[in-house]
């Protein structure tokens, strides 16, 4: 890889290979680049609302074989649910630009 970080930011570059355990960590890139994406979209202290949302997705019941999409529909709620609509749409726009809906 050649010191590139290997992490793909887009769903369409996810990475189906056999390292890394088919890629967990690899294509880890996708939701971290969506929380970038909402992180700077919302402002401020990134740990107030993106951060709010992104933990109690992870600690969510979401299942061992959790899908992108799944994660995407778990942080639009949960965004919904303790920050309101704009911060949803939010939520779900940073999906989208990462290729998740």
């Amino acid at each position: 890889m050649g010191g590139k970080d290997p992490q793909p930011a887009h769903y369409r570059h996810y990475y189906h290979g056999r390292d890394d355990d088919g890629g967990v960590h690899i294509n880890s890139g996708i939701p971290n680049h969506a929380f970038y994406l909402l992180a700077t979209a919302l402002g401020g202290h990134a740990w107030q609302r993106a951060g709010r949302i992104w933990y109690e997705t992870v600690t969510a019941d979401l299942g061992v074989r959790c899908s992108f999409e799944r994660f995407a529909a778990t942080t639009v709620d949960v965004a919904q649910a303790r920050f309101g609509a704009d911060v949803a749409a939010a939520t779900r726009h940073a999906c989208q630009r990462v290729g998740v809906s």
